[in-house]
Formats: structure tokens, C-alpha cells, sequence
């Protein structure tokens, strides 16, 4: 078995965890052993237990010289259980882990590059979930589903304010005093420090044209200015009236919140589940999906679910290991994952897990999905920069000042990273 040096002080401090699941060869079985750690893509635990077993026991069937174990985990205490697993040298073969948790393991040398196992069909996946897992050129993560959202409208205030539904930024602006004059905000925006700015600010900055990080991921890039239109953008609506008067503290819910009560016009980042709703409080006949918002260009947010190579695994395994991955992500259990797990594909060849013009539009907003940043400082970094924002929506910083106080701190963060 081998390990890579592991040097990463979470990873240390978690190992008191204890893991005896170690991955071995077959044994006297004459088989390949593969472990695969899955988490909850698919909500309901009975059908998820039954779906992997029937997908174990299908490639086992196709490959009878390797067995594939699939053991089913919980997202509490993930990152721990992860950590405690790579550094104490036992637990799984292949994880399923986030675009932020790639990179945060392969920092730390406990990932093993996928590139093989997708060589054959690589230009069949979103060029996006590939960029989620790629770093130094390498891929890490091969993409098996993706979460996706777009632009929510309420149909029905644009109707009766005699607009047409707004698809770009200056569309928004300008539809926004007409529509504070009838006591709605035209756009919704979750300000709430606790709010993952994937799903906020983020895709406003990506639609300006810009990134968090810069290119390498050794700088901050939020200050550049397009994080700076972005921030604006928000800012003079705001002003107008554009925004919900809470938007700087708003959370994500939608029931009990201005979109629900039908003051709201515009979600710029909405999936099924929030369409759901929001069709349960204005009727199903009031709301529609778009694309998402154009800015410099348009983009939204999509997390994809990567599966990992952990460098537990033996080298003379690597074949079997890929055989795995490759399997897995392919078109068809792609096809039947997301029909269970009401998920979307990573592939181009694989269509949306449903029909209608909802799905439709979710397909369609796949191609400008961005899967967050892959850093491991990424999730400190939007720590730092949330509460800036909210500062520049409450009127306390200009947008620029806000983004260079935050660009001050986030640097210093990633200095002692």
C-alpha cells in the first residue's frame, strides 16, 4: 500500500479518528477489492441503499475481476472522517468529494490524478465539471452529477406591469424603479453573511467577467474591476428600490420571505427545489424558469459531485480503480442516477432526468454553470468577503472600498495558508 507524505495539520488532528477498513487486493479471491465511500446523492436512505447495490452488482457482473464495495456514509462529520481516513492510511479507494475538498486534499498529496479514466470519453463531459477538479493541469475528480440553478421569475408582476421578463443586468436595472413604484422589488438577493456566496454573490461577479481568485489561485482576483461592477450592480439597486429592504441580512429561505409573498420579481439562483416552493406561494401558473442573468456574459451556479482517487489505494489497483470510475460516470448510470436522485448530468450525451420546459431550461443553463472556485482557502476567503458586501449594501463602504478591504484580508489569509 502506499501513501503519499500527508502535511496538511487537519489531517494530523483528525487522525485520532480510528479506520479499520483498509483497501487490499482481493486475497485469495484472485480479485481486484475497490472500497468507494458514497454520501447522500439520492434523499431517501432505502432507495439509496437499494440503487448502489444494484450498481455495485451490475459492474461487478460486467467486471468479474474486480469487487466493488460500496459503503454508504453520512454528510456529518465528512470532512473529518476523510481526513482521519487519509492520514491514518486506511478507509476508501474512491470518495465522493466537493471542488473546494479536491483541492484541499490534493494540496496535502492525498489524491491520486484521474486523466485515464476519462482519456476515452473526456470530450463528452461539460468542460466545467472537468475545470472543477483540474489543478496543475491535472484532473482529480471524476464528475458523476451535478446540482444546477437559473433565473426564477414571477410571471404574473411582470405581467401586470406590462414588462417583458428582464435577461440581462441592464433589463434588471431598468424595470427596476417601475416595479418599486408598485411596492416590488425587481431582483432578490440573500445578503446574510451565513449564505454561501456560490449561491449570491458569486455568480453576479462571474457574469461581470471576473473570478475570485486569480488564474494560478495564488492571489485574490474579487477586487478587479468586474468584482467591482458586480458589487455596484447590487449596490444601485439597492438605491432603486430594486432589492428587498433586508436583502444586506436575507437568508435563502423563500417561505415567510419577500419572493414568497409576491414581492419579489426576479431569483437570479433558483433550483427545482426553490421553484417548488415558490410555485406553492404564487401558483404554478405564476412562475417560469429562464436562463440565467446576463451581465458581460452569463453564468450560474452548478456543483458538481466529484469521485475522488484517494492515495490510499495500492498501485498495482490502478487499473481496477479506474475501471470503477469510468463505469460509474458513464452515460448510462449517469441516465439512472439522476433519475433517482433528481440530479443533472456532467455529460453532454446525457439529457436532463425529466421532461417540460423546467427541465428544459435547467439543461439548458448546464453550459454556463461555474462549479465555485477550487481553492482550499475558498470557503475562508468567501468567510471574509461576505461581511464587506453586506457593509456596501447597508451603505457603509462604496463597492470599491468594500472589495480592496476585503482583497487586504483575504491576502493575509492566504499568506499563512
Amino acid at each position: 500500500m502506499s501513501l503519499r507524505p500527508l502535511r496538511y495539520a487537519a489531517l494530523a488532528a483528525a487522525a485520532t479518528l480510528a479506520f479499520t477498513a483498509c483497501s487490499t487486493s482481493g486475497g485469495g479471491s484472485g480479485k481486484e477489492n475497490v472500497t468507494l465511500w458514497m454520501y447522500p446523492v439520492i434523499a431517501d436512505p432505502a432507495a439509496s441503499k437499494a440503487f448502489w447495490a444494484r450498481t455495485a452488482a451490475a459492474f461487478d457482473k460486467s467486471h468479474p475481476g474486480i469487487d466493488l464495495k460500496i459503503e454508504l456514509q453520512t454528510f456529518d462529520k465528512r470532512d473529518a472522517q476523510v481526513s482521519a481516513a487519509l492520514a491514518a492510511g486506511s478507509g476508501p479507494d474512491i470518495v465522493l468529494l466537493t471542488p473546494d475538498q479536491i483541492a484541499t486534499y490534493q494540496r496535502v498529496q492525498g489524491l491520486l490524478p484521474v486523466d485515464d479514466a476519462v482519456a476515452a470519453e473526456r470530450s463528452a463531459f461539460y468542460p466545467a465539471t472537468l475545470k472543477a477538479a483540474t489543478l496543475d493541469g491535472k484532473l482529480y475528480g471524476v464528475p458523476l452529477f451535478q446540482n444546477i440553478n437559473t433565473t426564477a421569475y414571477n410571471t404574473k408582476v411582470f405581467a401586470d406591469a406590462g414588462l417583458p421578463l428582464p435577461k440581462t443586468w441592464a433589463d434588471v436595472l431598468k424595470d427596476a424603479p417601475v416595479l418599486a413604484r408598485k411596492g416590488v422589488a425587481v431582483m432578490d438577493y440573500a445578503g446574510s453573511t451565513e449564505q454561501t456566496l456560490n449561491m449570491s454573490f458569486y455568480p453576479l461577479l462571474w457574469q461581470a467577467g471576473g473570478t475570485v481568485f486569480s488564474k494560478d489561485g495564488k492571489d485574490i482576483a474579487f477586487d478587479s474591476p468586474a468584482g467591482v461592477a458586480a458589487l455596484q450592480f447590487l449596490v444601485d439597486l439597492k438605491k432603486q428600490g430594486g432589492l428587498p429592504p433586508d436583502a444586506a441580512t436575507e437568508g435563502p429561505a423563500i417561505d415567510g420571505a419577500p419572493v414568497a409573498a409576491g414581492k419579489v420579481a426576479v431569483r437570479p439562483v433558483t433550483s427545482l427545489a426553490d421553484l417548488k416552493q415558490m410555485r406553492a406561494a404564487l401558483g404554478k401558473d405564476n412562475v417560469s424558469l429562464g436562463l440565467p442573468l446576463q451581465g458581460r456574459t452569463r453564468a450560474t451556479y452548478g456543483n458538481p459531485g466529484l469521485l475522488a482517487l484517494t492515495s490510499i489505494t495500492s498501485d498495482g489497483k490502478r487499473k481496477a480503480d479506474n475501471d470503477v470510475l469510468s463505469y460509474l460516470s458513464s452515460a448510462p448510470v449517469q441516465t439512472a442516477l439522476d433519475a433517482a436522485a433528481g440530479d443533472f448530468p456532467t455529460r453532454t450525451d446525457v439529457k436532463a432526468p425529466g421532461s417540460g420546459p423546467d427541465y428544459a431550461a435547467m439543461q439548458g443553463a448546464l453550459r454556463y454553470a461555474d462549479p465555485g472556485e477550487t481553492s482550499p482557502a475558498a470557503r475562508q476567503v468567501m468567510s471574509t468577503l461576505a461581511p464587506h458586501i453586506q457593509a456596501a449594501l447597508g451603505g457603509n463602504q462604496s463597492p470599491k472600498e468594500a472589495l480592496d478591504k476585503a482583497a487586504k484580508e483575504a491576502r493575509d489569509l492566504l499568506s499563512r495558508s
